[in-house]
């Protein structure tokens, strides 16, 4: 048996719920294969304000720098709204980010053939879709300084935030899409804002020097950051693997899951460099929030927090065999019309979030037996 360390940070509002339906997937691939897992859970956010004062604790924070991975659920709520801005239930996220170098985030959007008809758009322009976003999560305008609100007088204030990027961080998460590109379509797009911004003028020149040096094999494509979320809804198919900074980046990949039909459904992986052993910190989150308005009512859909298990088993755990087990279960359980309520649609079957859960394990029980 080969055993790795997971620290499960659930967090807030539905987060505790769609986390107990990753343990349950998490068992099942310890008792079903010859990897087992020494699981610590621990608070982040709301609930870590509530314990510790702060949104994240710095002892929750060496659990995590030791761990294989990190496993999260989602943060925030209105309770805490009126907390310091420094200490809100995001911030917490943040700088867990920040400490474990997590960098490169990957957020894919793959529409799933029984969701088509989910999609806002029409079914011939997302069927068969599979994006990968590469997003830069460490630097640019939501690190940068100086940054803060300022009193100019006379009933006057300033909002500052600068965006400022080095070679290096951008050469680094520009090597995670090129690797990733390979092994895929072998296409990437670096999109920016090089005509306005001069970090964005940086970004193109310092991907495109890159790509001569490295690269060649790769198709590379430059993309103004505004042309690339009109195209996400004109032709997403075009894109393969996107890679893009920390303000783009989170809105593009916020417009490209809602391609797919749901924030429900979408995983993602937020990785560190590796070090001499191969070994990365990680941390894997569902894309959505922390929904308060449906938290404690077991409405939730715990797809996308599974799907980011199965990218754990990819990046962190090298069994990606393993993942796209799970990957095709969820395939499964959705093409036999089984659906939480944001994925709910005619003639299928609604059910809450551990009935999602149970779906799932009973579909990789099945898959063991006709496997067998």
């Amino acid at each position: 048996m080969t055993k790795h360390s997971i620290v499960i940070l659930p967090g807030d509002g539905i987060g505790h719920e769609v986390m107990a339906e990753v343990k349950k997937i998490i068992h099942w691939v310890s008792a079903n294969t010859d990897l087992s897992f020494d699981i610590t859970e621990d608070h982040l956010g709301g609930t870590a304000i509530d314990a510790y004062g702060v949104p994240l604790a710095d002892s929750t924070l060496e659990k995590c720098r030791a761990a294989d991975a990190v496993l999260m659920g989602a943060v925030g709520g209105p309770q805490w709204d009126k907390v310091d801005y420094n200490i809100r239930p995001e911030a917490g996220l943040l700088r867990l980010r920040k400490e474990l170098e997590l960098f490169a985030n990957l957020r894919p959007a793959i529409v799933f053939d029984a969701l088509v008809d989910a999609s806002t758009l029409k079914a011939e322009i997302v069927r068969g879709l599979n994006i990968m976003i590469v997003r830069e999560l460490t630097g640019g305008v939501y690190f940068g300084s100086p940054r803060g609100i300022e009193d100019l007088g006379n009933g006057q204030r300033r909002g500052v935030n600068t965006q400022v990027y080095t070679t290096m961080e951008i050469e680094r998460v520009a090597r995670v899409a090129f690797e990733l590109a390979r092994k895929r379509h072998g296409r990437v797009t670096s999109c920016e804002k090089a005509n306005v911004m001069e970090s964005g003028k940086l970004w193109r020149e310092d991907v495109t020097a890159l790509h001569a040096r490295e690269y060649g094999d790769v198709q590379l494509n430059h993309m103004y950051a505004d042309n690339c979320a009109m195209q996400l809804l004109r032709n997403p198919k075009q894109f393969d693997v996107i890679v893009t900074d920390n303000l783009f980046g989170d809105i593009l990949s916020d417009e490209a899951s809602m391609l797919t039909g749901s924030l429900g459904m979408l995983p993602s992986a937020s990785l560190g460099a590796a070090d001499e052993n191969g070994k990365r910190a990680a941390l894997y989150e569902p894309v959505h929030g922390s929904a308060p308005d449906i938290a404690g009512q077991g409405k939730a859909n715990p797809l996308a927090a599974i799907l980011s298990f199965a990218m754990a088993l990819t990046y962190s755990f090298h069994r990606g065999d393993i993942g796209e087990q799970i990957e095709w279960a969820v395939e499964d359980v959705l093409a036999q019309g089984i659906r939480t309520g944001d994925i709910m649609a005619d003639g299928c079957t609604p059910v809450g979030t551990a009935a999602m859960g149970d779906a799932v394990l009973q579909t990789l029980e099945r898959q063991k037996a006709n496997a067998a």
